[in-house]
């Protein structure tokens, strides 16, 4: 291993986006960093993949201008965020003549955007935008927060929030936000969502619509920037066992075993949990097993080339017992040119879709577009693909305890985006959590080693540095 301008060494075990970040910021000061991903390619569960000669999503993803840390990490790596990300206002827009509505906020500063994106809403009578703006200012008033945490449902019920408005706007929000039905999710996280959205200022409360494959946007650049720093990537590389050795610590990938100072264990939940277990880290083992989640799928439906949406993205009126099952259509056409006719349809939450036979799945999703659009040829798409992360986030409950970046054992730090956070399982969470997870590691290097504790040098700040 080449020396840096530290000579510590670091493990990175996982390399999803907070696995990505952690050793990109710990590059940047210098440590010598090897990333270690047990798949072919990284990206965890925002990454690239390759279905019918196209590169696609294993999900489709909306950041939000209120991601200043993404953005900033983009950059770092070498992306340009005003090319890979298309923005666009705030907005919920369901295709003309569905029964939806049009909510779009101007270009405008804050609070006037909202202001007017409310004056102007159609599809919503006089008693839903009132709803809408006595909940909006409590919620100010509240500082967007409660003292004790409730379902989603339950706050909107205490707020007298209308049915046609809770349907259209609260429930997708919320099902998109925290993958989370209401009447689970926490009223707290999704609280810190509509603060950085409708809260916020114009800018941040932008919709970004990645134009890039999600393994392009971030995870490839990383590697890149990764080796050009002195660090090594390995891919296909699964990490089997941590030990301690001394003050520092063993990898064990196949049949070999690798020496590094310190770790930064950025794997999903569960497997987290089995490579802490051994170690004795029972408390935070058992925390992360006793998480539930939720399933997200996407539908990728080819249609002529000529096929094109009015919008980028549109809203989509779900009833999973009436067999309509998306809540989002993406026109990938309209992000990529070379991905003309190709749609893409998120289902959050995507239990009763899961549950589905593939096919059958994609054939009522193209049945509902069909009739939300009124075009009847969207029934019969040329080829269709589903892709569905049974894990694909924990499930966003109130209360749900989640771990800081620091364990008990010196030299050894968590990041995901499962990790302490005022957000839920988002790109923006994932890369703060990596932050704060190289945060505690260069805490770590600073301290004597014989008399360091690494839950000691992160401190207070462990948890609250993903804020």
């Amino acid at each position: 291993m080449s020396a840096t301008k530290t000579g510590l060494r670091v493990a990175v075990v996982g390399g999803g986006w907070a696995g990505c970040a952690a050793a990109v910021e710990l590059a940047h000061k210098g440590i010598h960093v090897t990333l270690f991903e047990a798949a072919r390619s990284l990206g965890g569960r925002a990454r690239g993949v390759e279905v019918q000669g196209k590169m696609l999503d294993n999900g489709q993803h909306i950041l939000l201008g209120a991601y200043k840390e993404t953005l900033k990490l983009l950059k770092r790596v070498g992306v340009d965020p005003r090319a890979a990300l298309l923005r666009l206002p705030l907005q919920m827009r369901y295709p003309a003549g569905s029964g939806g509505m049009d909510f779009v906020a101007p270009r405008l500063p804050a609070p006037w955007h909202m202001a007017i994106a409310l004056m102007r809403a159609q599809g919503l009578a006089r008693e839903d935008k009132l709803a809408l703006a006595r909940f909006t200012t409590s919620a100010r008033w509240m500082r967007w927060g409660l003292n004790d945490d409730v379902p989603v449902s339950v706050l909107l019920e205490r707020f007298d929030q209308t049915e046609r408005l809770i349907r259209l706007m609260w429930r997708p929000l919320c099902l998109a936000a925290l993958n989370t039905p209401p009447e689970r999710a926490s009223a707290n996280v999704f609280l810190a969502v509509l603060r950085d959205s409708l809260g916020a200022k114009r800018a941040a409360s932008d919709m970004l619509v990645p134009r890039l494959d999600l393994g392009a946007l971030f995870p490839v650049a990383a590697a890149r920037h990764l080796e050009a720093k002195g660090g090594a990537v390995h891919v296909g590389a699964k990490v089997g066992a941590l030990a301690r050795a001394g003050a520092g610590w063993e990898v064990q990938v196949g049949a070999d075993w690798h020496s590094f100072d310190a770790v930064v264990l950025a794997t999903p939940p569960t497997q987290a949990a089995s490579l802490l277990a051994p170690l004795g880290e029972t408390a935070i083992a058992g925390q992360l097993d006793a998480f539930e989640y939720e399933p997200i799928s996407t539908c990728y439906l080819q249609y002529d080339a000529t096929v094109r949406l009015p919008l980028p993205f549109c809203a989509l009126l779900d009833a999973p017992d009436d067999g309509r099952f998306g809540q989002f259509v993406f026109d990938r056409g309209q992000l990529d040119p070379e991905q003309a006719g190709l749609l893409a349809v998120v289902v959050s939450a995507a239990g009763a879709a899961a549950a589905l036979d593939q096919d059958a799945l994609a054939a009522a999703i193209a049945r509902q577009l069909a009739a939300a659009l009124g075009l009847p040829g969207l029934a019969t798409p040329l080829w269709s693909r589903v892709i569905t992360d049974k894990r694909a986030t924990f499930a966003c409950t109130p209360g749900l305890a989640r771990p800081g970046n620091a364990t008990s054992l010196p030299g050894l730090v968590l990041a995901g985006d499962y990790t302490a956070s005022d957000y839920p399982a988002t790109l923006e969470s994932a890369v703060r959590s990596g932050q704060g997870a190289a945060t505690a590691i260069l805490a770590y290097a600073r301290l004597p080693r014989e008399n360091s504790s690494l839950s000691h040098a992160a401190g207070g700040t462990a948890a609250g540095s993903v804020q």
